[in-house]
């Protein structure tokens, strides 16, 4: 029996997925998920066939169940340029080495929830995806109506990227899904159009002052040399003009002969 919430005896501990655990691992997902997942999914999970997972424990559970799932979380590695977010990474993405770590499933037994073991779930997909030199970032998809899982990933430093309509189809209806990504290893995301276009105009004022600046001192340079000019040219107009009295003395004999 799985101990109540909030129990102050809880002793979690985290360990990768076994064969062991493919029942229990089974019956959590069909609780849990209103997806069905084919069986040949939960058998690369517990046999490590192209997926890593982590299952949380509670040692301090009677009867045997100390070493049974309470919680888990499944990932895959991809390669960025065929991942559907290749457009949200940086100029490497397009490099054939670049990979991401894709969430696939993650969960927490209802009695257990609250306890940050989803949380730390997740950092230990982070903390792997880190330890991959190659590594840009962790993504995932989550459900428009799942709420508390939105704010964990927010609270985590995940950031909500994009919305996709009509992402899941359960029971008939389509459901909206919120893509999550969380970058790793210096991994970024390119230029939103916002920050593109406070770049450009930064740049712009910053180009507008060095043209205002270049302009003036332009001018200054212009106003110098008319200053020079305007002294040069008076000192020779008073240098070659004949003293005015002269002229008044030469005019009159001219005028008077």
């Amino acid at each position: 029996m799985v101990n109540p919430k909030g129990s102050n005896q809880s002793k979690i501990c985290y360990r990768p997925i076994r064969p062991s655990d493919l029942d229990v691992l089974e019956r959590i997902h069909a609780r849990l998920f209103p997806i069905r997942y084919e069986s040949t999914f939960f058998q690369d999970v517990v046999n490590g066939r192209d997926i890593v997972s982590w299952g949380a424990v509670d040692l301090s559970r009677p009867n045997g169940q100390s070493d049974e799932l309470i919680g888990f979380v499944t990932a895959r590695i991809v390669l960025a340029k065929e991942s559907e977010i290749v457009d949200l990474l940086g100029y490497d993405s397009a490099k054939s080495d670049q990979t991401l770590v894709y969430v696939l499933t993650l969960g927490v037994v209802e009695a257990y929830r609250s306890l940050g073991i989803a949380s730390s779930l997740i950092r230990e997909v982070v903390k792997y995806a880190s330890s991959i030199p190659t590594c840009r970032a962790v993504y995932l998809h989550v459900i428009s109506f799942n709420i508390s899982a939105i704010n964990l990933y927010k609270k985590m430093s995940f950031k909500c990227v994009r919305r996709l309509r009509g992402f899941y189809f359960i029971n008939g209806q389509h459901y909206d899904s919120f893509l999550f990504v969380h970058y790793v290893n210096g991994g970024r995301s390119p230029c939103s159009p916002l920050e593109f276009l406070s770049t450009i105009i930064s740049y712009m004022k910053s180009g507008f002052k060095a043209v205002a600046a270049r302009l003036c001192k332009n001018e200054v340079r212009k106003i110098s040399r008319w200053e020079k000019c305007k002294e040069s040219h008076s000192l020779v107009s008073l240098s070659t003009m004949p003293n005015k009295r002269n002229m008044a003395v030469e005019c009159t004999c001219c005028e008077f002969v």
